[in-house]
């Protein structure tokens, strides 16, 4: 579905990102998994064409995305990051309605569209459709997000971090809800996240990069058992490390008295 070849991005003689080629199946999750300016978000900028590469290509569908106008492209493909970025001044019906009224979709299909989407996403129509983001939790703006991203029913969705800036807990809800709902839709997805433990969770596949450059793909299986060098064996380390704590403190409550 997606095809990244050869992908490079260079400020100057700073290479972002250098030789990158992956494939991402239809239906498929794909996780860009990577600490701080490994190339992760650029990656997925160039996707869309909102960073223009400096050398390769991307095809989604077959199609060089490079013979489409950037916001043609965009309309076609869902996108949501971290920071949302609803618009404040707009009900949470327009902000979901917004690329379906570029396209020039009928009033009465938008508002029909409106309604899936936030029932999609678990948020009652009735209550929500006229809130501004405000009055919204983040866990609430991060779901409308989500709802604008899928509006124009695309097949190709891209996340950069976007249940980065959540509470453990909604973060958790979140994640196993999207992770529900994209393969009963069977999303394409591309998945940016620095957070190892999220990978491995919802990821297919995961893409590890470093300094721009792939490190490994795999499954979150091999790459646990198999990781291809250092870098991302210590990567997969902090989950190990993490579950190994939570077992000690669940080992210790059991044997405490009135367990």
């Amino acid at each position: 579905m997606i095809e990244i070849e050869r992908l490079g991005k260079r400020y100057g003689t700073v290479a972002a990102v250098e030789d990158l080629s992956l494939e991402v199946a239809r239906g498929e999750l794909l996780v860009l998994l990577g600490g701080s300016g490994s190339g992760k978000t650029t990656t997925l900028k160039m996707v869309n064409r909102l960073i223009e590469p400096s050398a390769g290509r991307v095809r989604i569908a077959g199609r060089d995305t490079r013979e489409l106008a950037p916001h043609t492209l965009r309309r076609g493909i869902g996108y949501c990051f971290q920071q949302v970025g609803l618009f404040p001044h707009l009900s949470v019906a327009r902000n979901v309605a917004i690329t379906p009224e570029l396209l020039g979709w009928s009033a009465p299909r938008i508002a029909a569209r409106v309604g899936e989407l936030l029932d999609l996403v678990e948020l009652e129509p009735a209550l929500f459709r006229e809130r501004r983001p405000a009055q919204l939790s983040g866990g609430e703006q991060q779901r409308v997000g989500l709802a604008r991203a899928l509006a124009a029913e695309p097949e190709v969705v891209l996340l950069d971090e976007p249940f980065g800036a959540l509470d453990p807990l909604t973060r958790d809800r979140l994640q196993r809800w999207f992770g529900a709902l994209r393969r009963r839709l069977g999303l394409t997805v591309i998945f940016v996240t620095h957070d190892m433990v999220e990978a491995l969770l919802l990821g297919d596949r995961i893409a590890v990069l470093n300094r721009g450059r792939l490190a490994q793909v795999g499954t979150p299986t091999v790459l646990l058992n198999a990781p291809a060098d250092g870098y991302v064996a210590e990567l997969m380390a902090t989950p190990r490390h993490q579950a190994a704590i939570v077992d000690r403190f669940l080992a210790a409550a059991a044997r405490a008295p009135g367990a």
